[in-house]
């Protein structure tokens, strides 16, 4: 069993390192596309957490963290959504001024 844990912080500790350098080397034109596959990315959240906190689960406990990980999913696929719609919309006004 600590030999698993040890491995799952390793694999969470080395996911957050090179996601932190891949981000930081994005240049702000294409934070944009990438905000909306990271949106892409949580609809696939949602449906694991879907089954996560499925009718089969016996336990109560997975029953919640499967339940608020759909609500913080959904909330972050709505407010990405929102955010991109609304950068766009600041590229098409200074598209149509010129």
């Amino acid at each position: 069993m600590n030999d698993v844990l040890s491995y799952q912080l390793f694999i969470l500790a080395l996911s957050i390192f090179l996601g932190f350098a891949l981000i930081s080397k994005v240049p702000p034109l294409l934070h944009t596309p990438l905000m909306s596959e990271a949106n892409a990315i949580c609809g696939i959240i949602i449906v694991g957490a879907l089954i996560a906190a499925g009718i089969e689960s016996e336990s109560p406990f997975s029953i919640f963290l499967g339940t608020a990980a759909v609500a913080l999913a959904a909330f972050n696929v709505v407010g990405g959504y929102l955010v991109t719609e609304r950068m766009l919309k600041m590229f098409k006004k200074k598209d149509a001024a010129k």
